[in-house]
């Protein structure tokens, strides 16, 4: 009896040291310190959500893959879908993505957001341009005011982040539709680029290629992959982060004119392995300021500048990790990436991360009972 007992006492024992080391691990990466983060889950149930933006009064603006768009009340309650959302080639990795508010939305309650748009040819990503109305329940005067070209039969890579410069005018990051990969490399498709245009559509006087022959006039960088995250950086610059094949995934810093190698170049390799495209150098394409080898399928990324977490975070790079599920802290010197932890193991498929009004980050995974989480210190 005494003999059963102590075993049953040391059982306890190991299972409770084991869950111990189980809940340090979630919250801190190996090697390094316990990081004082926790997930607060705001709501569930949501279908894959992809975007998330901050309403005033405490609310969320949240994006459905599928195609809806809805309202999340500060106590978590998940609104019917949005009345004026336009159709979305839904399927694969379609549906409807990206969502910023505009700088001014307090006055005007205009927003922005991207989707595969179906049509002649299959489908493209689009950005559209909308209005809130005041009772939150539509978008109203909806104008798409981008549509990338051509349209094809393909249901992945859209890229399809949105990101408003300090100057007012509008990035939109494109994948290159993976079966037309080629097209990266060429400027007579917005197939791999960033573009960038003005908020009625227009195009910038000073893009690199504005008069450029058979190059299309939006395009700001080129060369790119499949980029799902996309902010503006600490230097006022554009950082993207874009997916790799099997392995090399990509943080680029975005400068206009430039080429970012895709397909040419890479620190991936072919699904199932072996090589792809020429080498990992090559003259007149940049080099990532950092990649990941395996792959973390990276989605979503915000600059802290906030000191919610302590002055120690402040200033690092936040970056969902579809893959692995984990909030990945991207600690920088010098522009350069010094450490890396990995943060929240098991909080989902993150796709998208943003730091709230309140200077705290806030996270949806897209899942089938996908969920709006808050991240506290």
């Amino acid at each position: 009896m005494q003999s059963n007992l102590r075993f049953q006492h040391r059982r306890l024992c190991g299972l409770l040291a084991s869950l111990a080391t189980t809940i340090i691990t979630l919250f801190a990466a190996p090697g390094a310190q316990a990081q004082p983060l926790r997930p607060q889950t705001i709501a569930s149930g949501l279908d894959h959500p992809w975007a998330l933006a901050f309403l005033p009064e405490g609310r969320f603006l949240v994006t459905e893959r599928p195609g809806r768009m809805r309202v999340v009340d500060a106590q978590g309650r998940v609104s019917e879908p949005l009345a004026g959302v336009p159709r979305v080639a839904a399927g694969g990795q379609g549906g409807l993505l990206d969502l910023v508010l505009d700088s001014g939305f307090t006055a005007n309650r205009t927003l922005y957001f991207c989707y595969s748009e179906p049509g002649a040819g299959g489908n493209s990503t689009a950005m559209a341009r909308a209005r809130l109305s005041n009772d939150l329940r539509s978008l109203q005067d909806v104008q798409v005011i981008f549509s990338a070209k051509p349209k094809v039969e393909s249901r992945m890579h859209f890229g399809c982040r949105i990101v408003e410069a300090r100057d007012g005018t509008l990035f939109l990051a494109l994948g290159e539709r993976n079966s037309r990969r080629d097209d990266a490399q060429g400027l007579d498709t917005h197939h791999g680029k960033v573009v960038r245009v003005n908020k009625d559509g227009g195009v910038p006087k000073d893009n690199p290629f504005v008069g450029r022959a058979g190059a299309l006039p939006e395009t700001w960088s080129y060369g790119h992959r499949n980029t799902q995250a996309a902010a503006i950086g600490p230097d006022g610059a554009l950082w993207v982060i874009e997916h790799g094949p099997q392995g090399g995934d990509e943080i680029n810093i975005a400068q206009p004119g430039r080429n970012y190698g895709w397909p040419a170049i890479t620190y991936g390799e072919n699904y199932g392995g072996g090589k792809m495209g020429e080498g990992t150098q090559k003259a007149g394409m940049e080099q990532p300021l950092h990649y990941w080898v395996p792959s973390i399928a990276p989605s979503g990324m915000a600059f802290l500048t906030s000191d919610r977490y302590g002055a120690d975070l402040r200033g690092d790079l936040f970056v969902g990790s579809l893959k692995f599920g984990y909030l990945d802290r991207i600690e920088l010197a010098g522009g350069k990436v010094a450490r890396e932890h990995k943060l929240l193991q098991g909080i989902g498929r993150v796709r998208d991360v943003r730091q709230g009004p309140d200077g705290l980050l806030y996270l949806v995974t897209d899942e089938n009972d996908g969920k709006l989480v808050r991240v506290l210190p």
